[in-house]
Protein backbone atom coordinates (compact mmCIF):
# COMPACT_ATOMS: atom_id res chain seq x y z
CA UNK A 1 0.00 0.00 0.00
CA UNK A 2 1.52 3.52 -0.88
CA UNK A 3 1.69 6.19 1.72
CA UNK A 4 -0.80 9.27 0.51
CA UNK A 5 -0.91 12.86 0.73
CA UNK A 6 -3.28 16.03 0.02
CA UNK A 7 -1.76 18.59 -1.95
CA UNK A 8 -4.84 20.98 -2.25
CA UNK A 9 -7.57 22.35 -0.19
CA UNK A 10 -10.46 24.39 -1.09
CA UNK A 11 -14.15 25.48 0.66
CA UNK A 12 -16.81 27.94 0.77
CA UNK A 13 -18.18 29.90 3.34
CA UNK A 14 -20.93 28.18 5.59
CA UNK A 15 -24.07 29.77 5.11
CA UNK A 16 -27.27 30.03 4.36
CA UNK A 17 -26.77 29.94 0.47
CA UNK A 18 -29.88 30.85 -1.32
CA UNK A 19 -28.19 31.93 -4.73
CA UNK A 20 -25.96 28.62 -4.76
CA UNK A 21 -27.24 25.22 -5.44
CA UNK A 22 -25.55 22.30 -4.51
CA UNK A 23 -23.27 21.93 -7.95
CA UNK A 24 -22.56 25.83 -7.39
CA UNK A 25 -21.01 25.06 -4.09
CA UNK A 26 -19.45 21.84 -4.87
CA UNK A 27 -17.88 22.96 -8.07
CA UNK A 28 -16.36 25.81 -6.17
CA UNK A 29 -14.99 24.02 -3.75
CA UNK A 30 -13.46 21.26 -5.70
CA UNK A 31 -11.99 23.63 -8.57
CA UNK A 32 -10.48 25.60 -5.91
CA UNK A 33 -8.15 22.40 -4.41
CA UNK A 34 -7.80 21.65 -7.94
CA UNK A 35 -5.85 24.79 -8.24
CA UNK A 36 -4.29 24.97 -4.91
CA UNK A 37 -3.12 21.66 -6.40
CA UNK A 38 -1.75 22.75 -9.86
CA UNK A 39 -4.03 20.06 -11.51
CA UNK A 40 -6.34 19.86 -14.36
CA UNK A 41 -7.87 16.51 -14.20
CA UNK A 42 -8.60 14.17 -11.80
CA UNK A 43 -8.87 10.39 -11.91
CA UNK A 44 -11.96 9.83 -10.00
CA UNK A 45 -14.00 12.14 -7.42
CA UNK A 46 -15.30 10.84 -4.04
CA UNK A 47 -18.50 13.84 -3.23
CA UNK A 48 -19.59 13.23 0.40
CA UNK A 49 -23.06 14.03 1.15
CA UNK A 50 -26.36 12.47 3.24
CA UNK A 51 -29.12 14.96 2.44
CA UNK A 52 -29.56 16.04 -1.51
CA UNK A 53 -32.48 13.21 -1.99
CA UNK A 54 -34.29 14.73 0.68
CA UNK A 55 -33.44 18.07 1.00
CA UNK A 56 -32.45 19.24 -2.99
CA UNK A 57 -33.95 16.39 -4.85
CA UNK A 58 -31.07 15.62 -6.37
CA UNK A 59 -29.24 12.01 -6.48
CA UNK A 60 -26.50 11.10 -8.65
CA UNK A 61 -24.41 13.57 -7.49
CA UNK A 62 -21.13 11.84 -8.69
CA UNK A 63 -21.83 12.21 -12.39
CA UNK A 64 -23.46 15.90 -11.76
CA UNK A 65 -20.30 17.54 -10.00
CA UNK A 66 -17.82 15.96 -12.49
CA UNK A 67 -20.09 16.99 -14.99
CA UNK A 68 -20.24 21.11 -14.03
CA UNK A 69 -16.78 20.67 -12.72
CA UNK A 70 -15.68 19.99 -16.32
CA UNK A 71 -14.51 16.79 -16.05
CA UNK A 72 -15.97 14.92 -19.11
CA UNK A 73 -15.64 11.02 -18.54
CA UNK A 74 -13.83 11.01 -14.62
CA UNK A 75 -15.41 8.29 -12.36
CA UNK A 76 -17.60 10.30 -9.93
CA UNK A 77 -19.57 8.53 -6.81
CA UNK A 78 -21.54 10.01 -3.78
CA UNK A 79 -20.68 8.52 -0.61
CA UNK A 80 -23.63 8.70 2.08
CA UNK A 81 -22.43 7.55 5.76
CA UNK A 82 -24.78 9.98 8.15
CA UNK A 83 -23.27 13.18 9.31
CA UNK A 84 -19.75 10.92 8.85
CA UNK A 85 -20.35 11.45 4.98
CA UNK A 86 -17.64 13.80 4.26
CA UNK A 87 -14.93 11.38 6.26
CA UNK A 88 -16.39 8.59 4.38
CA UNK A 89 -15.43 10.38 1.30
CA UNK A 90 -11.65 11.00 2.57
CA UNK A 91 -11.33 7.01 3.58
CA UNK A 92 -12.58 5.94 -0.23
CA UNK A 93 -10.25 8.60 -1.84
CA UNK A 94 -7.19 7.13 0.72
CA UNK A 95 -8.05 3.94 0.08
CA UNK A 96 -8.31 3.99 -3.98
CA UNK A 97 -4.60 6.00 -4.27
CA UNK A 98 -3.15 4.05 -1.32
CA UNK A 99 -3.97 0.70 -3.36
CA UNK A 100 -2.28 2.20 -6.66
CA UNK A 101 -5.79 1.92 -8.05
CA UNK A 102 -5.71 5.74 -8.86
CA UNK A 103 -3.27 8.41 -8.62
CA UNK A 104 -4.99 11.50 -8.72
CA UNK A 105 -8.45 11.45 -6.57
CA UNK A 106 -10.64 14.50 -6.19
CA UNK A 107 -12.79 14.67 -2.22
CA UNK A 108 -15.64 17.06 -2.31
CA UNK A 109 -18.53 17.58 0.28
CA UNK A 110 -21.54 19.53 -0.15
CA UNK A 111 -24.68 19.80 1.76
CA UNK A 112 -27.35 22.41 1.34
CA UNK A 113 -29.93 22.40 4.91
CA UNK A 114 -32.13 25.51 4.68
CA UNK A 115 -34.32 25.45 1.72
CA UNK A 116 -36.87 23.85 3.52
CA UNK A 117 -38.46 24.43 7.47
CA UNK A 118 -36.16 23.22 10.32
CA UNK A 119 -39.08 20.89 11.04
CA UNK A 120 -38.59 19.48 7.66
CA UNK A 121 -34.42 19.57 7.92
CA UNK A 122 -34.80 18.17 11.71
CA UNK A 123 -37.22 15.03 9.93
CA UNK A 124 -34.40 14.54 7.24
CA UNK A 125 -31.86 14.71 9.58
CA UNK A 126 -33.43 11.96 11.59
CA UNK A 127 -33.08 9.30 9.02
CA UNK A 128 -29.53 9.01 10.21
CA UNK A 129 -30.78 7.03 13.15
CA UNK A 130 -32.52 3.76 13.75
CA UNK A 131 -36.35 4.15 12.02
CA UNK A 132 -38.09 1.75 14.13
CA UNK A 133 -36.27 2.34 17.20
CA UNK A 134 -35.54 5.83 17.50
CA UNK A 135 -37.02 7.79 15.09
CA UNK A 136 -40.52 6.38 14.80
CA UNK A 137 -41.10 6.86 18.62
CA UNK A 138 -40.28 10.64 17.93
CA UNK A 139 -37.15 11.37 19.00
CA UNK A 140 -34.50 13.83 17.02
CA UNK A 141 -30.86 14.02 17.52
CA UNK A 142 -31.61 17.25 19.49
CA UNK A 143 -33.26 14.95 21.92
CA UNK A 144 -30.98 11.96 21.78
CA UNK A 145 -28.40 14.25 22.82
CA UNK A 146 -30.44 15.59 25.21
CA UNK A 147 -30.99 12.31 27.00
CA UNK A 148 -26.83 11.49 26.69
CA UNK A 149 -26.22 14.45 28.42
CA UNK A 150 -28.91 14.05 31.15
CA UNK A 151 -27.39 10.80 31.70
CA UNK A 152 -24.04 12.44 31.63
CA UNK A 153 -24.82 15.06 34.45
CA UNK A 154 -26.74 12.23 36.27
CA UNK A 155 -24.05 9.73 36.21
CA UNK A 156 -20.78 12.25 37.12
CA UNK A 157 -22.28 14.88 39.38
CA UNK A 158 -22.19 17.90 36.67
CA UNK A 159 -24.02 20.65 36.31
CA UNK A 160 -25.18 22.26 33.00
CA UNK A 161 -22.83 24.92 32.73
CA UNK A 162 -20.05 22.89 33.15
CA UNK A 163 -20.47 22.38 29.29
CA UNK A 164 -19.91 25.96 28.73
CA UNK A 165 -16.43 25.83 28.22
CA UNK A 166 -16.95 24.15 24.78
CA UNK A 167 -19.00 26.17 23.20
CA UNK A 168 -17.03 29.43 24.31
CA UNK A 169 -14.28 28.16 23.00
CA UNK A 170 -15.66 27.71 19.20
CA UNK A 171 -17.26 30.89 19.07
CA UNK A 172 -14.22 32.66 20.36
CA UNK A 173 -12.21 30.77 17.40
CA UNK A 174 -15.25 31.27 14.78
CA UNK A 175 -14.93 34.78 15.17
CA UNK A 176 -11.60 34.62 13.22
CA UNK A 177 -12.29 32.48 10.64
CA UNK A 178 -13.55 34.00 7.66
CA UNK A 179 -15.45 30.72 6.59
CA UNK A 180 -17.32 30.19 9.86
CA UNK A 181 -20.86 30.92 9.89
CA UNK A 182 -20.90 33.03 13.65
CA UNK A 183 -18.57 36.04 14.09
CA UNK A 184 -19.35 36.78 17.59
CA UNK A 185 -18.10 35.15 21.04
CA UNK A 186 -20.20 33.97 24.02
CA UNK A 187 -19.50 33.64 28.04
CA UNK A 188 -20.27 31.23 29.84
CA UNK A 189 -23.47 33.48 31.26
CA UNK A 190 -24.69 33.93 27.84
CA UNK A 191 -24.27 30.33 27.72
CA UNK A 192 -26.42 29.50 30.46
CA UNK A 193 -28.84 31.92 29.76
CA UNK A 194 -29.34 30.37 26.23
CA UNK A 195 -32.80 28.98 25.18
CA UNK A 196 -33.92 25.18 25.50
CA UNK A 197 -34.22 23.54 22.92
CA UNK A 198 -34.63 19.58 24.43
CA UNK A 199 -33.36 19.66 28.36
CA UNK A 200 -30.75 20.23 29.29
CA UNK A 201 -29.52 20.99 25.27
CA UNK A 202 -29.82 24.60 24.81
CA UNK A 203 -29.55 26.42 21.67
CA UNK A 204 -25.59 27.07 22.59
CA UNK A 205 -25.15 23.30 23.30
CA UNK A 206 -25.83 22.49 19.65
CA UNK A 207 -24.19 23.15 16.13
CA UNK A 208 -26.17 25.23 13.28
CA UNK A 209 -27.42 23.55 10.11
CA UNK A 210 -26.06 25.46 6.88
CA UNK A 211 -24.71 25.03 3.51
CA UNK A 212 -21.52 24.46 2.18
CA UNK A 213 -18.92 22.61 0.52
CA UNK A 214 -15.17 21.64 1.07
CA UNK A 215 -12.43 19.34 -1.27
CA UNK A 216 -9.46 18.48 -1.08
CA UNK A 217 -6.92 16.70 -3.36
CA UNK A 218 -5.41 13.29 -2.13
CA UNK A 219 -2.42 11.66 -4.06
CA UNK A 220 0.08 9.14 -3.28
CA UNK A 221 3.42 10.86 -1.81
CA UNK A 222 5.98 9.49 -3.85
CA UNK A 223 4.26 12.20 -6.64
CA UNK A 224 3.92 15.02 -4.15
CA UNK A 225 6.67 16.86 -6.57
CA UNK A 226 4.60 16.70 -9.41
CA UNK A 227 1.99 19.27 -7.43
CA UNK A 228 2.26 22.87 -6.71
CA UNK A 229 0.15 22.85 -3.08
CA UNK A 230 2.41 22.37 -0.21
CA UNK A 231 1.49 18.62 1.16
CA UNK A 232 0.48 16.93 4.02
CA UNK A 233 0.80 13.35 4.65
CA UNK A 234 -2.51 11.34 5.91
CA UNK A 235 -0.64 9.34 8.40
CA UNK A 236 -3.79 7.38 9.23
CA UNK A 237 -7.45 7.37 8.16
CA UNK A 238 -9.61 4.99 10.00
CA UNK A 239 -13.29 4.30 10.37
CA UNK A 240 -15.17 2.55 13.80
CA UNK A 241 -18.71 1.49 13.96
CA UNK A 242 -21.11 0.81 16.73
CA UNK A 243 -25.07 -0.04 16.80
CA UNK A 244 -27.14 2.97 15.11
CA UNK A 245 -29.46 2.73 18.20
CA UNK A 246 -28.49 3.74 21.74
CA UNK A 247 -30.65 1.33 23.29
CA UNK A 248 -28.36 -1.74 21.44
CA UNK A 249 -25.47 -0.48 23.40
CA UNK A 250 -23.90 -1.96 26.43
CA UNK A 251 -22.61 1.71 27.96
CA UNK A 252 -24.57 4.85 25.93
CA UNK A 253 -21.56 7.16 27.19
CA UNK A 254 -18.58 5.27 25.83
CA UNK A 255 -18.63 6.13 22.26
CA UNK A 256 -17.22 2.28 20.93
CA UNK A 257 -17.01 3.75 17.26
CA UNK A 258 -14.74 6.61 18.06
CA UNK A 259 -12.78 4.41 20.58
CA UNK A 260 -12.35 1.24 17.39
CA UNK A 261 -11.48 4.43 14.83
CA UNK A 262 -9.23 6.17 17.13
CA UNK A 263 -7.32 2.99 18.58
CA UNK A 264 -6.74 2.29 14.60
CA UNK A 265 -5.43 5.52 13.84
CA UNK A 266 -3.22 6.04 16.71
CA UNK A 267 -1.60 2.41 15.59
CA UNK A 268 -1.52 3.10 12.04
CA UNK A 269 0.37 6.83 12.23
CA UNK A 270 2.18 5.92 15.38
CA UNK A 271 1.27 8.18 17.47
CA UNK A 272 -0.17 8.84 20.77
CA UNK A 273 -3.01 11.01 22.34
CA UNK A 274 -0.30 12.99 23.55
CA UNK A 275 1.52 13.53 20.38
CA UNK A 276 -1.64 15.16 19.27
CA UNK A 277 -1.00 19.17 18.60
CA UNK A 278 -4.80 20.18 17.61
CA UNK A 279 -8.31 17.93 17.47
CA UNK A 280 -11.00 18.71 15.36
CA UNK A 281 -13.79 17.20 17.10
CA UNK A 282 -17.35 16.82 15.80
CA UNK A 283 -18.80 18.81 18.35
CA UNK A 284 -22.37 18.99 16.95
CA UNK A 285 -23.53 19.12 20.68
CA UNK A 286 -21.51 19.99 23.63
CA UNK A 287 -22.47 16.59 24.88
CA UNK A 288 -20.55 14.76 22.08
CA UNK A 289 -17.58 16.76 22.19
CA UNK A 290 -17.03 15.49 25.96
CA UNK A 291 -17.94 11.69 24.80
CA UNK A 292 -14.91 12.11 21.87
CA UNK A 293 -12.61 12.98 24.01
CA UNK A 294 -13.28 10.39 26.69
CA UNK A 295 -13.47 7.52 24.12
CA UNK A 296 -10.09 9.23 22.12
CA UNK A 297 -7.88 8.62 25.15
CA UNK A 298 -7.52 12.05 26.27
CA UNK A 299 -9.53 12.09 29.61
CA UNK A 300 -10.78 9.33 31.59
CA UNK A 301 -14.58 8.83 31.81
CA UNK A 302 -16.52 11.44 32.96
CA UNK A 303 -13.26 13.50 33.14
CA UNK A 304 -13.26 15.13 29.82
CA UNK A 305 -15.28 18.64 31.33
CA UNK A 306 -12.56 18.50 34.31
CA UNK A 307 -9.92 17.70 31.14
CA UNK A 308 -11.01 20.87 29.49
CA UNK A 309 -10.92 23.29 32.13
CA UNK A 310 -7.11 22.11 33.58
CA UNK A 311 -5.47 21.23 29.95
CA UNK A 312 -7.11 24.00 28.36
CA UNK A 313 -8.73 23.69 24.80
CA UNK A 314 -8.34 27.11 23.24
CA UNK A 315 -5.50 27.96 20.36
CA UNK A 316 -2.54 27.90 23.05
CA UNK A 317 -3.63 25.02 25.63
CA UNK A 318 -2.93 21.88 26.33
CA UNK A 319 -5.83 20.15 23.63
CA UNK A 320 -6.48 22.92 21.22
CA UNK A 321 -10.47 22.10 19.87
CA UNK A 322 -12.32 23.42 17.58
CA UNK A 323 -9.16 25.54 16.05
CA UNK A 324 -11.18 27.32 13.09
CA UNK A 325 -14.61 27.17 14.99
CA UNK A 326 -15.67 23.66 14.76
CA UNK A 327 -19.35 22.53 13.73
CA UNK A 328 -20.60 25.10 16.76
CA UNK A 329 -18.84 28.09 15.39
CA UNK A 330 -18.22 27.58 11.44
CA UNK A 331 -21.63 25.51 11.35
CA UNK A 332 -22.53 21.95 10.55
CA UNK A 333 -23.63 21.16 7.06
CA UNK A 334 -23.39 17.83 8.07
CA UNK A 335 -22.84 15.85 4.75
CA UNK A 336 -19.68 18.11 4.26
CA UNK A 337 -18.43 18.35 7.97
CA UNK A 338 -15.66 16.20 7.69
CA UNK A 339 -14.09 17.61 4.79
CA UNK A 340 -14.15 20.84 6.12
CA UNK A 341 -12.64 19.71 9.20
CA UNK A 342 -9.32 18.12 7.02
CA UNK A 343 -9.26 21.10 5.14
CA UNK A 344 -9.25 23.28 8.73
CA UNK A 345 -6.06 20.92 9.80
CA UNK A 346 -4.41 21.03 6.99
CA UNK A 347 -4.51 25.01 7.07
CA UNK A 348 -3.40 25.02 10.52
CA UNK A 349 -0.57 22.17 9.21
CA UNK A 350 0.41 24.75 6.61
CA UNK A 351 0.83 28.03 9.13
CA UNK A 352 -1.74 29.52 6.53
CA UNK A 353 -4.58 30.02 9.63
CA UNK A 354 -5.64 33.27 10.83
CA UNK A 355 -2.83 34.43 13.24
CA UNK A 356 -4.97 35.16 16.28
CA UNK A 357 -6.15 31.29 15.48
CA UNK A 358 -2.88 29.75 14.53
CA UNK A 359 -1.34 26.70 16.57
CA UNK A 360 2.39 27.02 17.38
CA UNK A 361 4.18 24.72 15.37
CA UNK A 362 1.67 21.97 15.36
CA UNK A 363 3.22 18.61 15.00
CA UNK A 364 0.10 16.15 14.42
CA UNK A 365 -3.35 17.16 13.77
CA UNK A 366 -6.44 14.87 14.65
CA UNK A 367 -10.10 15.12 12.82
CA UNK A 368 -12.80 13.05 13.81
CA UNK A 369 -16.20 12.91 12.16
CA UNK A 370 -18.86 11.37 13.64
CA UNK A 371 -22.08 9.63 11.96
CA UNK A 372 -25.11 9.75 13.72
CA UNK A 373 -24.92 9.01 17.52
CA UNK A 374 -21.42 7.70 17.13
CA UNK A 375 -22.39 5.00 14.76
CA UNK A 376 -19.76 5.72 12.14
CA UNK A 377 -16.43 7.04 12.82
CA UNK A 378 -13.74 8.65 10.61
CA UNK A 379 -10.73 9.60 12.56
CA UNK A 380 -7.65 11.28 10.04
CA UNK A 381 -4.49 11.91 11.86
CA UNK A 382 -2.20 14.55 9.56
CA UNK A 383 1.40 15.79 9.49
CA UNK A 384 3.36 18.12 7.09
CA UNK A 385 5.24 16.57 4.66
CA UNK A 386 8.00 18.60 3.30
CA UNK A 387 9.11 18.44 -0.78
Amino acid sequence: MRKVAIVGIGQTPVREHWQSNLRDLAVSALRDAMDDAGVETLDGVTVGNMLSGALSDQEHLGSLIVDYAGLDGVEGMKIEAACGSGGAAVRMAVKAVASGLMDTVGVVAVEKLTEYSGNHSTAALATAADADYETNMGLSFVGINALLMRRYMHEYGYEKRDFAVFPVNAHANAVHNPHAMFHFQIDEKTYSASKPVADPVSLLDASPIADGAAAVIVVAEEDVEKYKGMPISILACEVGTDTLALDNRKNPLWLRGVERSVKKAYHVAGVTPKDISLFEAHDAFSIMTALSLEASGFAEAGEALRFAEKTGVGINGGLPLSTMGGLKGRGHPVGATGVYQVVEAITQLRGEAPSPIQIPRPRYAMTQNVGGSGATVITSILTCLNK
